[in-house]
C-alpha cells in the first residue's frame, strides 16, 4: 500500500473513532442530565409544582393498598414529623390506627422550637434535619426545592387528601353568598361594607391570621389575593379559635379557614361562594342545618363539590418527603402509602376531608 493511501486510511479511522467517542460522551451526558432531573426538579418543574391550580385534584404516583397491614416497606423506629395545623384531625384519626397495626413504626408530632406550628415551619424543620417528614396544606415553593438542593438532597410532595376553604360569617348576616372576586376585594380593602355585595348596610370586619402563621394563609394570599397585600383594615388574630370567636361576636365579621374547622361550628355560619354572581356553592351539604339545631345536628361538608372543583377554593394536602435514600425517606413514603390505602382514605373522610383515591 502506498504511503498516501496509508495516510488517508489513518485519517479516516481517526475521524470515525472521534465521532464514536463524541457520540458516546453526548449520550452519557444526556443520560446524566435525565437522571439528575429525576432527582432534582428543573426550574420549570418547580414552578409547575408550586403553582398547581387550587381546584386541580393531583393524583399520587404511589402503590395502592386496601389495608394498613398490606403496606410494604414500613420501617421500624421512632420518627418525628411536623407541619400544618390543618392536619390535626387527620393525625387524630389516622395515627392511632397506624400504631395499632404497625406498633414498631413509632410516630410523634414535633412542634417547632421557634415560631408557630404550620406548613412552612414544618418544611423548614425538614430542611434543617429536625423531622423525618412533614405535613403541608400547600405545595412546595421553588425556594424550598432550591434549599434542599443546596443541602444535597431533594424534596418531594405526595398529595393524600383534598379539602375546601370555608368562609365564616356571623349567624345573623343575611346574604346568599359572595363571589371569589368579591372575597378578594374584601381582603384587599376595595370592598368595606356588606351593602356593596348585596347585604345589609353594615361595615365589614375581615379577620385573618398572619401570613407567617401557616399554609392556609399562604395559600389564601397566593390563590385568592393573587399574591396581593392584605388591606390595612384587616384584623389579625393568632389562631382560628380566636378568629371564629371574634366573628361570632361581630355582626359584620368574616374569616376563612379549613372547611372542617368552620362548617360544623355552632356559633358561626358558612357563606356560599361562587365563581360568578348568583352561582353560589355552599361548603356544606344543602340544605343548611339551622344553627339552632346545633350541636344535636351539625352541617356536613360538601365533599362532592370540593372533589369536582365546583366549589371555588379547594386545595390538596401533602406529605413532604426528604428524598435522600435514608430512613427519613422510607418513613415519609410509608406514611404517605398508609394514608393512600383504602383504610387510610376512609379515615381521612371520617376526619372531615376528601379522599383522592
Amino acid at each position: 500500500m502506498s504511503q498516501k493511501n496509508e495516510t488517508t486510511t489513518l485519517v479516516a479511522a481517526f475521524l470515525i473513532t472521534a465521532g464514536l467517542l463524541g457520540g458516546g460522551i453526548w449520550f452519557l451526558s444526556q443520560q446524566a442530565n435525565l437522571n439528575l432531573g429525576n432527582l432534582f426538579p428543573t426550574g420549570e418543574q418547580k414552578r409547575e409544582s408550586a403553582s398547581e391550580s387550587n381546584n386541580a385534584v393531583q393524583q399520587p404516583n404511589r402503590p395502592q393498598y386496601d389495608t394498613f397491614a398490606q403496606v410494604q416497606a414500613v420501617p421500624s423506629g421512632s420518627f418525628g414529623y411536623g407541619g400544618s395545623t390543618t392536619w390535626a384531625p387527620i393525625r387524630g384519626a389516622v395515627d392511632p390506627a397506624i400504631q395499632t397495626v404497625w406498633p414498631s413504626f413509632n410516630l410523634r408530632y414535633t412542634s417547632p422550637t421557634a415560631g408557630s406550628p404550620g406548613s412552612s415551619t414544618g418544611i423548614r424543620m425538614l430542611l434543617d434535619g429536625q423531622v423525618a417528614f412533614s405535613q403541608s396544606s400547600r405545595p412546595l415553593k421553588s425556594q424550598e426545592y432550591e434549599q434542599a438542593e443546596q443541602r444535597g438532597f431533594a424534596l418531594r410532595e405526595i398529595p393524600v387528601a383534598l379539602e375546601g376553604i370555608a368562609i365564616a360569617v356571623h349567624p345573623d348576616l343575611s346574604l346568599p353568598g359572595i363571589t371569589f372576586n368579591q372575597l378578594k376585594d374584601i381582603y384587599t380593602g376595595n370592598i368595606t361594607n356588606w351593602s356593596q355585595v348585596g347585604g345589609p348596610n353594615l361595615p365589614i370586619t375581615a379577620y385573618s391570621r398572619r401570613i407567617e402563621a401557616g399554609g392556609t394563609v399562604e395559600f389564601f394570599v397566593e390563590n385568592v389575593l393573587a399574591n396581593g397585600q392584605f388591606g390595612s383594615a384587616v384584623k389579625f388574630l393568632p389562631t382560628t379559635t380566636q378568629a371564629l370567636r371574634a366573628v361570632s361576636n361581630d355582626p359584620g365579621g368574616l374569616y376563612y379557614a379549613s372547611a372542617p374547622e368552620v362548617v360544623p361550628q355552632c356559633t358561626v355560619k358558612s357563606l356560599p361562594l361562587g365563581k360568578t354572581a348568583g352561582a353560589f356553592i355552599p361548603p356544606y351539604q344543602p340544605p343548611m342545618v339551622p344553627l339552632s339545631q346545633c350541636p344535636g345536628q351539625r352541617n356536613q361538608l360538601n365533599n362532592p363539590a370540593f372533589r369536582s372543583g365546583e366549589y371555588p377554593i379547594t386545595r390538596s394536602l401533602f406529605v413532604i418527603i426528604k428524598a435522600n435514600g435514608a430512613a427519613e425517606q422510607k418513613a415519609g413514603e410509608a406514611y404517605a402509602d398508609l394514608l393512600l390505602s383504602q383504610q387510610g382514605q376512609d379515615l381521612i373522610v371520617k376526619a372531615g376531608f376528601v379522599k383522592i383515591r
